[in-house]
């Protein structure tokens, strides 16, 4: 690996070399290493274009990490990953793509994540994106669609750390009974960079829970909308936060909807898009800070 890579590697993935554990690495829009264990399975699909990964039942205290790397111009790369976790089954999946542009031609990639739980399931997602280079466009555009059986619980954590020219994130999930979903997405654009999140969640089994939480900073002249649709379909409860903070001539477009077809369902939504509070600023710079490094560390405490 280059220094770029092995770079890269560290902001997806915080690891410094491969692990000893399953994983799965893509390169420039290829799988180029690939390893088991005894209860994670993992099976490239025949088409070189994902894998599927099989958990056994009751697998606990086991991890997959699967970082993308992209190094060079001009890639474009469409890669589908099925995830079947097993009943009972308990793992952490650290996911992410780095891409490295360093000339004139854009480099994209579109990761296709399907997940399906059984009864009782545990899945804790990690998922990191961040652009490098000085060359053409850095695009990232994930979907993913969750599937979560009885009382099955997946908390799904997605950060876009920035240099990423444009994204489009695109999330489906329905809930069964007792089912569970926390997602906490964090995203920073600058520059002209553009960032678009959209959530579909139906909430079909009784019991069952989602909550959405998007915290953003917009900065330069970049762009950002969110639009989620939570659908409660039987006794439920379901919350949506979106806060964003808005810096120079960015712009946020903040639309979160709750639909209600049980009169036991409890669904929120909040949305809050402002500033910087001056009075956070002033006292910062009463330490000794100057005007940026004040802006940066309020930036960096709202998405950590």
């Amino acid at each position: 690996m280059s220094n770029i890579e092995k770079d890269l590697l560290l902001a997806v993935a915080d690891l410094h070399q491969i692990p000893s554990g399953a994983f799965s690495l893509r390169e420039n829009g290829k799988g180029v290493q690939i390893n088991s264990t005894e209860n994670i399975e993992i099976v490239p699909k025949e088409n070189g274009k994902g894998i599927d990964i099989y958990v056994k039942a009751g697998t606990t205290n086991e991890s997959l990490h699967m970082p993308v790397i992209i190094s060079k111009s001009g890639v474009m790369d469409v890669v589908y990953n099925d995830f079947h976790i097993g009943k009972d089954a308990d793992v952490l999946i650290v996911a992410g793509c780095g891409v490295h542009n360093p000339g004139k031609d854009s480099s994209e990639h579109n990761g296709i994540h399907s997940f399906y739980l059984e009864e009782g399931a545990k899945v804790r997602y990690v998922e990191k994106h961040i652009g490098t280079g000085v060359g053409g466009g850095k695009i990232l555009n994930p979907i993913t669609n969750i599937n979560l059986g009885k009382n099955s619980v997946l908390t799904m954590e997605t950060t876009q750390l920035g240099g990423v020219s444009s994204s489009v994130r695109d999330t489906n999930a329905t809930l069964g009974k007792g089912a569970k979903l926390v997602v906490k997405e964090k995203i920073l654009t600058s520059l002209d960079q553009t960032a678009d999140s959209t959530f579909h969640v139906n909430l079909k089994g009784e019991d069952c829970s989602a909550d959405i939480i998007s915290r953003s900073v917009a900065r330069d002249n970049s762009k950002q909308t969110f639009y989620s649709s939570m659908v409660g379909e039987c006794k439920c409860f379901g919350h949506v936060e979106c806060d964003a903070i808005l810096m120079d001539k960015a712009s946020v477009v903040a639309t979160p909807e709750i639909v209600a077809k049980c009169v036991d369902a409890s669904l929120v939504h909040e949305a809050a898009i402002g500033k910087i509070a001056g009075e956070q600023l002033i006292k910062l710079k009463t330490l000794g800070l100057s005007d940026k490094e004040a802006e940066d560390m309020i930036i960096s405490g709202f998405l950590s």
